[in-house]
């Protein structure tokens, strides 16, 4: 096996372990969505979505990027294989997400009556602000945990908590809102953080780490690097976070808060079900990525490798929504949600678009480029915020999936100018081909749902995915020897 099919191996072989954990939650989440969907309703629905971003905000304000910035240190001083360094550093990061989420707690409590008033239109929702504010502690010290896991490369230790805390998860959801209903929304957002920070906690538990001292010099001299680069990553993400909630606050206005509902069913089913693949490869690729991000050249045929792969798995995934999402919609929600049907069809095409973005923009966190990608992040918000607020304005809902597409096609452009520039990053003939190829089966599907009847649909539909499943595994087998895989993993079964 040579250098190149070890590399695509080793995506593959992280994207086979969290990606069967995604499809696993993926199943919870649709079996949650259902239940929270038929006893909610899509204005139910908006309710939860404006609380959690809401609180989302507060924490993109307060927690400093420590879920992205610590597990560069860690994974830096895991490197170095010297343990009081790694306990040393992991220390650093446990006081510093307990103060992190303490600081966004208080911050929502002491704020709660100006949240609903300026969320809500009314101070109705003060009382529930003012509860679900300890989960933004929660939430920071379970996140402190799976950096932990991540950083140390404990994969199937960190899979495992996710697997756990989602099915435990469902298990509180379901009765809770079949019991109290809208009611219930605030009982099961706390409890659904508090049963995150046990599993996190639970199987970071067992990674044995070296007892350390540390003190306010070591924490500040040791801190200070991930503060940095988080703060910047916090700015950033508090900047996305911001735009999404207030065109969900702009939604609400000028239309209605059932819309705010189907905005977010719509792109979970996007960024959710679809963007599985993104989770279940950014869990290996960003601590990989920081490894080589010395060499331009390195990281160069990372992402390209990178965005391969990502594209031969999603564009069957991507194709089929197309041509059966209405048929999902109905299975994940229910009949009142059709109308995010044409949001879908065109967030399904962005999402190509985002993919290949997305692989380019880890290489400014990779190289410690903080201030890069904080304006990197800060232009390709601004504009999304416009191009979403004009989308909703002219389009409704289905102009938020053409926004969707229009700024994920700019800010590819974007991030590949900023990388050819100052990293001499280029894009593969062999990476290329293969959007080339899978863009031009999914335009294929756009046209054909949008222009033939059912059920033709259905049949040129099911055709194109074969066409698009076919051409993914042949070039599958090119890369990392798949036939030989799943030979290798049958013997092993029969010997079981």
């Amino acid at each position: 096996m040579n250098k190149h099919q070890s590399s695509y191996r080793q995506i593959m072989k992280a994207t086979s372990l969290f990606g069967g954990v995604q499809v696993f939650q993926i199943v919870i989440s649709i079996v949650r969505s259902k239940f929270v969907a038929l006893l909610l309703g899509p204005a139910g629905m908006g309710i939860v979505g404006l609380l959690t971003s809401t609180t989302g905000l507060v924490a993109g304000l307060t927690n400093f990027g420590l879920g992205t910035s610590a597990i560069k240190n860690i994974s830096e001083a895991n490197a170095t294989g010297d343990e009081q360094r790694i306990s040393t550093v992991i220390s650093v990061m446990r006081r510093l997400v307990w103060i992190t989420g303490t600081l966004g707690a208080v911050v929502t409590l002491l704020f709660s009556p100006w949240l609903s008033q300026f969320t809500f239109g009314n101070k109705e929702y003060t009382a529930s602000f003012a509860w679900i504010s300890a989960t933004l502690l929660f939430s920071q010290l379970s996140t402190g945990e799976l950096v932990l896991l991540q950083g140390l490369r404990k994969l199937q230790d960190l899979a495992k908590a996710n697997v756990y805390g989602s099915i435990a998860g469902l298990l509180i959801t379901v009765p809770l809102y079949y019991r109290f209903g809208v009611e219930g929304i605030v009982p099961v957002i706390i409890l659904t953080a508090l049963i995150t920070l046990f599993f996190s906690w639970y199987f970071a538990k067992k990674t044995k780490i070296g007892k350390t001292t540390i003190n306010r010099a070591i924490t500040v001299a040791e801190g200070k690097s991930m503060l940095v680069m988080g703060f910047m990553i916090s700015l950033s993400g508090l900047i996305s976070i911001a735009a999404a909630y207030l065109l969900r606050i702009f939604i609400n206005r000028t239309g209605n808060m059932a819309d705010v509902g189907l905005y977010n069913a719509g792109f979970a089913i996007i960024n959710t079900y679809v963007g599985m693949i993104f989770t279940a490869m950014g869990t290996d690729y960003y601590p990989r990525l920081s490894a080589v991000a010395n060499s331009n050249e390195q990281c160069a045929r990372n992402v390209n490798q990178q965005s391969e792969i990502a594209l031969l798995i999603l564009a069957p995934v991507l194709i089929g929504f197309l041509v059966f999402i209405h048929w999902a919609i109905i299975l994940l929600y229910s009949t009142q949600f059709l109308a995010i049907t044409g949001m879908i069809y065109w967030a399904s095409l962005g999402i190509f678009f985002k993919a290949v973005s997305w692989a380019i923009a880890f290489v400014f966190l990779a190289k410690g480029a903080s201030r890069l990608f904080f304006w990197n992040e800060l232009t390709g918000n601004t504009y999304t915020l416009g191009f979403s607020l004009l989308g909703y304005h002219f389009g409704g809902l289905t102009g938020l999936g053409v926004s969707f597409l229009m700024v994920y096609m700019i800010y590819l452009i974007q991030v590949y100018v900023i990388a050819k520039v100052k990293y001499h990053f280029s894009f593969t003939s062999s990476f290329l081909k293969i959007f080339a190829v899978q863009f031009s089966l999914a335009l294929m599907s756009f046209a054909i749902v949008n222009l033939i009847e059912k059920p033709y649909t259905y049949v040129i539909g099911t055709l194109l995915i074969g066409v698009s499943c076919w051409y993914s595994y042949l070039e599958l087998e090119s890369r990392i020897g798949l036939k030989e895989i799943i030979r290798g993993f049958l013997q092993k079964y029969r010997n079981k």
